[in-house]
């Protein structure tokens, strides 16, 4: 059996592959203006994708089985799913951006592949995020309770 070779002049690993998923939730966003839409228990049918990278395996010719990454995505969106994200321990605020935060977390320690993911809660709204530090900046007045956040222009339903 040959074992397969990249083409001369191509990085043998300069391919990054993905897998979708999907799981239901439910959530409340505390600190919020009162009246606002998200302080209430609402859901979302959330879409996450894994991006991975790595070398490819000379004799089977992929960078990770898709059967593994199935298996470790599924045991880490299991306390998740169908659930009140709020009682998940670390998601006690559990914005879009702080999911993807505890999602990688839990994805790195077992696909050490995974190079960015994606999560949308909604067709129009979501997040990605590469495992870089963040920045978190400081309560600002305009943050507290008591003000309202303004929408975009012509989308008055655009605040979350």
């Amino acid at each position: 059996m040959e074992m397969w070779r990249p083409s001369p002049g191509r990085r043998p690993h300069a391919m990054e592959i993905f897998r979708e998923f999907t799981f239901d939730a439910a959530h409340r966003l505390d600190h919020l203006p009162e009246g606002h839409k998200c302080a209430r228990v609402h859901g979302h049918t959330y879409r996450l994708t894994v991006f991975l990278a790595g070398p490819l395996d000379p004799v089977v010719g992929w960078i990770v089985d898709f059967a593994e990454v199935k298996r470790a995505v599924t045991e880490v969106l299991e306390p998740l799913d169908h659930h009140l994200l709020n009682d998940v321990p670390g998601l006690e605020q559990p914005t879009t951006e702080r999911i993807i935060v505890w999602l990688w977390d839990r994805l790195r320690e077992r696909l050490p592949q995974v190079t960015r993911l994606e999560l949308w809660e909604n067709a129009t709204s979501g997040a990605v995020y590469s495992g870089e530090p963040l920045e978190v900046a400081s309560p600002s007045p305009s943050s507290s309770p008591s003000s309202s956040p303004s929408p975009p222009p012509g989308r008055p339903d655009a605040v979350r």
